[in-house]
């Protein structure tokens, strides 16, 4: 197979997701990064340029330079797919930019500032007939591919109960105006969007939840929140979910849950058993039943279906992580450029594209609009209600 050429627009020196998203194209040698725009700051545009050893005619200044260079090459040189890994402000215009250049696209999340944009980007990737990914990373563990496979079969029934939670505590303390270059975009609504932790995690756990449920959320009851004082966007998020077919849930999102890492986590109960799956906790698939003991399923292990199993690249025992399933969307991306019959479903390869941005970002105002309702609380205390 073809290596397929990759650029990269953001991700320069001091940031942290375009590391990633180098390390998970190169796992599996699908992809050469050849060309570049990674910042707008010279010195460090062509400093990163030079780390990862490309060609000085290939870090350019700007998208639109890079677009109009790499378009005069020969089909055998330019780039085939585009990474746009800047803050969020710049994903659409970004995306439309490259699809209509003809290059297919992988975009880190949320897919973009609103609906509309999101739209556009949709409307887009269908006129050029492009691919367009999505880095909802965790959906990439074999895992939480097992966990989508069982709940389609019918393993626990009819689901009556989702439950999905993210908690991080890292912007416990005001890191935002205290120069933390991370915080400081995510907490400004011009380059974060509508949503801070909403936007920024609570996209990750929703899409987590439609994924492996296989159920679309028709409605929301939602409570923003933010509470560290200046703070521009909300910090905390707490929502009940109504699912199609008459299933609950509950999604919780924090970035002040103070001494929490990175905890996401994924329960789901049908009528016969549930399924428990933690992010920190990757390798093991909890399933517990009403009439037999719990079952722990092992990466790599026994009991695994088939097309879980071609995600999984070391013996069972040998830990894989957050790259490797950044490196599964990589892969199945790539898979899908080929037309080799792998990608999105193909031989139990997937990765999130324009039908999940578009769910996320319409969670996104939905969240907003009903968090802004001038809706009743009832209070447990009699004569308090709100």
């Amino acid at each position: 197979m073809s290596r397929l050429r990759l650029g990269m627009v953001g991700g320069g020196e001091g940031a942290f997701i375009g590391a990633v998203h180098r390390m998970a194209a190169a796992l599996d040698g699908d992809w050469d990064l050849v060309a570049g725009a990674f910042s707008t700051d010279g010195g460090r545009n062509t400093r990163t340029g030079a780390l990862l050893g490309l060609d000085p005619q290939r870090v350019y200044p700007t998208l639109d330079a890079l677009i109009a260079h790499e378009i005069t090459l020969p089909a055998d040189q330019r780039i085939d797919a585009l990474a746009v890994v800047t803050p969020n402000h710049l994903h659409a215009p970004m995306a439309i930019a490259a699809l209509d250049a003809g290059f297919h696209v992988f975009c880190e999340k949320p897919m973009a500032m609103s609906v509309v944009e999101a739209e556009a980007i949709a409307a887009a990737a269908k006129a050029s007939g492009r691919h367009f990914a999505l880095a909802f990373t965790y959906s990439g563990y074999p895992m939480v591919e097992e966990a989508r496979a069982r709940v389609e079969r019918g393993d626990f029934g009819a689901i009556r109960l989702v439950q999905v939670e993210y908690l991080q505590g890292w912007l416990s303390q005001s890191i935002d105006t205290d120069g933390n270059k991370q915080a400081e975009w995510r907490t400004d609504p011009a380059r974060a969007g509508l949503g801070g932790c909403l936007g920024d995690i609570g996209t990750h756990a929703f899409q987590l939840a439609e994924h492996v449920s296989g159920l679309s959320v028709q409605s929301v009851s939602a409570d923003l929140t933010t509470h560290v004082e200046g703070r521009r966007l909300d910090d905390d998020v707490s929502a009940l979910l109504r699912f199609e077919g008459g299933a609950r849930g509950t999604l919780k999102a924090s970035q002040v849950a103070a001494g929490e890492e990175n905890g996401l986590r994924l329960r789901i109960h049908g009528e016969r058993g549930g399924l428990d799956w933690s992010q920190m906790e990757p390798n093991t698939l909890t399933l517990r039943w009403l009439d037999r003991p719990a079952e722990s399923v092992r990466t790599g292990g026994p009991g695994m279906l088939d097309t879980t199993a071609t995600l999984v690249r070391t013996p069972a025992g040998h830990p894989e992580g957050y790259i490797e399933a950044f490196a599964n969307l990589y892969r199945a991306f790539a898979s899908a450029i080929r037309g080799d019959g792998g990608g999105n479903r193909g031989d139990g390869r997937w990765f999130p594209a324009v039908t999940d941005g578009l769910r996320t970002m319409r969670f996104i105002e939905a969240v907003i609009a009903n968090a802004g309702a001038d809706r009743k609380w009832t209070s447990v205390n009699p004569g308090e209600n709100e």
